[in-house]
């Protein structure tokens, strides 16, 4: 099982948590516990940081059922609860279709 297979499984089966800062950032941005789980689905990778000072991490991107974007960074499922670390819509001024960030010293 691959890392993002590990965390939608996680993340379906309620095995996650939000770190204070997604909830913070969650209430918001008007970030719903539903349109996280519709994101993860079909989500893919796009940042890995193996050696993310907290622990594994990944940012992923996804989409809701509504279309929304949503970039979501949580932990590897190696721990016994996913973390979600934080979670956005990113803008479109700083990431080419939403998967490769823009250089911003252009």
């Amino acid at each position: 099982m691959n890392i993002l297979e590990g965390i939608c499984e996680k993340i379906r089966s309620g095995q996650f948590e939000f770190s204070q800062h997604a909830t913070d950032q969650s209430i918001i941005r008007h970030i719903s516990v539903q349109e996280l789980r519709e994101a993860i689905e079909g989500s893919e990778v796009i940042e890995d940081y193996p050696d993310d000072k907290y622990g594994p991490s990944c940012l992923i991107l996804g989409f809701t059922k509504s279309k929304k974007t949503l970039h979501i960074q949580c932990s590897y499922p190696s721990r016994p609860l996913v973390k979600i670390i934080t979670l956005y819509e990113p803008d479109p001024s700083r990431w080419i279709n939403f998967k490769t960030r823009r250089n911003q010293n252009v």
